[in-house]
C-alpha cells in the first residue's frame, strides 16, 4: 500500500497533542459532508423539476411535429398527408393551425392562441390526462366546443357549466392578396367544454377548438401550422428520415425534446450555476481543512523531521498532507452521499418536504442521476486536493528549517 497514504491515515486517526486538532478536524469533516449532501440534493431536485416538466409538456406537445423553417404557414396538400401516414412506424398524424387570436366571454377579453385541430389530435397526444375540469370536445354535429387552458378560464371568468354562454373567438380580417389588417374582425362562436392544466405559460393562452373553426376566422381552405405526428420509439430515426424526405428541406421534423430544446436547455443551464455555485460554497468550507491541516503540521513537526533525517523525499511529504486533505474530503463525501441518498428515499415515498399549495404536485420532486454523484464526487475531491496544497508544502518547509536548526 502506498507509504504516503499509511502516514496520512495514521496521522489522521492517531492521538494528537491537543484535542482541539481533533474538534477542528471533525468540523471539517462535518462541513465537508452536508456541503456534499446539499450539493447533490439539489441537483437532484433539478433532475426532479426537469423530468416534471417534461411529462407534463408530453402532454401537450406531439411525439414529433413537421413545421415550415420558413414562416408560420404551410398547404397541407392531401397527398402529403397520406404519403406520410403511410411510412412504416407513424402511427397516427393530425393537423393542427394555430393564431393569435382575442377570447370574449360575456364581458371579458383577452388575447391568446386559438388552436385549431382535428379528430386525431388526441390520438396523437395527452392532452386528456391533464383535463382538471369537463371534458375533452371540440365538435358535436354543427356545434363547436373548445379546451381552454386554466389561466385563460381564469381571466375570462370562464363557466363551463353554463352551457348556453358561448366564448367569442375574434381573428382581424385580412385584405386579399396582402397582410393589411382592417378594423372589422371574423367571429365565431364556441362553446366551453373543458379546462386543462399543465404548466403556466401554456395555461395562461390556449384555446382548443376544431380547425375547421380557425379556417373560417382567417379564410384558408388547406393550410396548417403542423403536422403532430404518433410513431413507434423504437423507429425514431427510420421514421424522422423518411418523413424528411417527404416533406423535403422547407420544413424540419421535431422530437418531443427538440420541441422544448430551448426551455430545457436553460434548465440544464440552471441546474449547473447552481452546481458551480455550491462547489464555491464548499471552496469556502475548505478554508476549515485547511486550518485543520496545517495544526496537524504544526504537530507533526518533529515526525517530519525524523522522516527527512532518514532520507525521506519532499514528494513523500507532501504526499502525506496531499492524502490528508483527500482522507477527509473522502470521509465527508461518504457521509454525505449516504445522507442525501437517505433524504432522497425519505422524499420519494413519504414526501418529508412538502410544496405550497396551488402547484402541480404536493411536494418537491426528486431524481437521483448517478452521473451527477460522479461529478459532485470528483468535484468535492478536487477541492480538498486544492485546500491540501498549502498545507503540504507548509510541511515540506517545516522539515527543512528544523534540519537547518
Amino acid at each position: 500500500m502506498n507509504l504516503s497514504y499509511q502516514f496520512a491515515r495514521r496521522y489522521l486517526f492517531g492521538k494528537k497533542s491537543t484535542n482541539v486538532i481533533n474538534i477542528i478536524t471533525g468540523i471539517s469533516v462535518v462541513g465537508i459532508a452536508v456541503g456534499s449532501c446539499a450539493l447533490l440534493l439539489v441537483m437532484s431536485v433539478f433532475n426532479g423539476f426537469h423530468d416534471l416538466l417534461y411529462s407534463l409538456f408530453n402532454s401537450f406537445n406531439p411525439p414529433a411535429k413537421v413545421l415550415p423553417v420558413n414562416g408560420k404557414i404551410f398547404i397541407a396538400d392531401s397527398s402529403l398527408i397520406y404519403q406520410i401516414k403511410q411510412v412504416d412506424g407513424v402511427l397516427d398524424l393530425s393537423v393542427t393551425l394555430e393564431e393569435t387570436a382575442m377570447f370574449e366571454y360575456e364581458d371579458q377579453r383577452d388575447f391568446g392562441t386559438v388552436k385549431g385541430v382535428d379528430d386525431n389530435y388526441i390520438k396523437v397526444n395527452n392532452l386528456d390526462s391533464v383535463i382538471v375540469e369537463g371534458n375533452y370536445a371540440i365538435q358535436n354535429d354543427a356545434v363547436y366546443f373548445a379546451v381552454l387552458g386554466a389561466g385563460v378560464e381564469a381571466s375570462l371568468g370562464v363557466d363551463i357549466a353554463n352551457e348556453f354562454t358561448p366564448l367569442k373567438i375574434h381573428l382581424p380580417k385580412r385584405n386579399r392578396g396582402n397582410t393589411t389588417l382592417n378594423k372589422s374582425f371574423n367571429t365565431k362562436l364556441v362553446y366551453p367544454a373543458g379546462i386543462f392544466s399543465f404548466q403556466q405559460d401554456f395555461d395562461k393562452q390556449y384555446v382548443i377548438t376544431s380547425i375547421e373553426v380557425v379556417r373560417d376566422l382567417l379564410k384558408y381552405d388547406q393550410e396548417a401550422s403542423f403536422f403532430e405526428f404518433s410513431f413507434d420509439p423504437d423507429r425514431e430515426q427510420e421514421v424522422f428520415s423518411k418523413v424528411k424526405k417527404i416533406m423535403g428541406p422547407e420544413f424540419k421534423v421535431q422530437n418531443r425534446y427538440e420541441q422544448e430544446a430551448t426551455f430545457l436547455k436553460i434548465m440544464n443551464g440552471e441546474k449547473w450555476m447552481a452546481f458551480a455555485i455550491l462547489c464555491l460554497t464548499l471552496l469556502l468550507v475548505a478554508f476549515n481543512l485547511v486550518g485543520a491541516l496545517w495544526m496537524i503540521v504544526l504537530d507533526k513537526r518533529k515526525d517530519i523531521s525524523i522522516l527527512k533525517t532518514m532520507g525521506a523525499s519532499s514528494k513523500l511529504i507532501r504526499n502525506i498532507f496531499l492524502h490528508e486533505g483527500l482522507l477527509v474530503c473522502g470521509i465527508g463525501l461518504i457521509i454525505g452521499s449516504g445522507l442525501a441518498l437517505l433524504i432522497y428515499l425519505l422524499q420519494f415515498y413519504f414526501s418529508i418536504i412538502p410544496i405550497r399549495e396551488g402547484f402541480i404536485v404536493d411536494s418537491y420532486p426528486i431524481a437521483v442521476k448517478w452521473f451527477d454523484f460522479l461529478a459532485g464526487g470528483l468535484a468535492v475531491m478536487a477541492i480538498g486536493l486544492i485546500a491540501s496544497i498549502l498545507p503540504s508544502l507548509k510541511a515540506d518547509k517545516v522539515g527543512a528549517f528544523i534540519r537547518e536548526e
